[in-house]
C-alpha cells in the first residue's frame, strides 16, 4: 500500500508541471460570449489594445487611465483599494509586478476568458468590465477593475 501511495504522490507531482491547454476559442466566439454576457463587445478592442501595449511599455498612466476607482489591486500579499490615478500611478512599479506586466502584455484576444464579472487578461491578472456611465447603463466604457499580481 505504501509503494501504490508514493506512485500516485509522484504522478500528481509530474503532472503538475503540465500545463492543462484550455480550449482554444476563436476571437469570433470570445466576440459573442462578450456581446451576450455584457454587450458593447465592439468597445474593448481599444482599451484592450492600449493596455496590452501600456502593459509591455510600464506605461503607468496610460494603465491608470483605463482604470475604474476606486481600483482592487492584490499585491505583495496585501489588498489595496486605488482611489484615483495619481494614487495609482505613484504606486505603480509596487502594484504592478514584471510578471504581470509581462502575462498581460502577451495577451491575445483569443485568450481572453468571460464571464459576468467582466473579461479576464492573463489567467487572472487584470480584469476588465463594461462600467455602466449612468443609472439605466445606456452609456458604458470598458475599463480595468481589478489586478492581482
Amino acid at each position: 500500500m505504501p509503494r501504490l501511495n508514493t506512485l500516485a504522490l509522484l504522478l500528481s507531482a509530474t503532472l503538475a508541471f503540465f500545463p492543462i491547454a484550455a480550449a482554444a476559442q476563436s476571437d469570433e466566439e470570445v466576440y459573442n460570449r462578450i456581446e451576450s454576457l455584457h454587450g458593447n463587445a465592439g468597445d474593448l478592442n481599444e482599451p484592450l489594445l492600449s493596455l496590452v501595449e501600456a502593459m509591455g511599455n510600464s506605461d503607468a498612466a496610460t494603465i491608470a487611465g483605463l482604470a475604474d476607482y476606486p481600483l482592487r489591486v492584490a499585491a505583495n500579499g496585501e489588498s489595496y483599494e486605488i482611489q484615483n490615478a495619481d494614487d495609482f500611478i505613484e504606486s505603480f512599479d509596487a502594484l504592478v509586478t514584471q510578471d504581470t506586466k509581462d502575462s498581460v502584455a502577451g495577451q491575445t484576444y483569443g485568450q481572453l476568458f468571460v464571464n459576468s464579472d467582466g473579461v479576464m487578461l492573463a489567467d487572472g491578472a487584470v480584469w476588465m468590465s463594461n462600467v455602466c456611465e449612468n443609472s439605466d447603463c445606456s452609456s458604458s466604457h470598458w475599463a480595468v477593475t481589478s489586478i492581482n499580481n
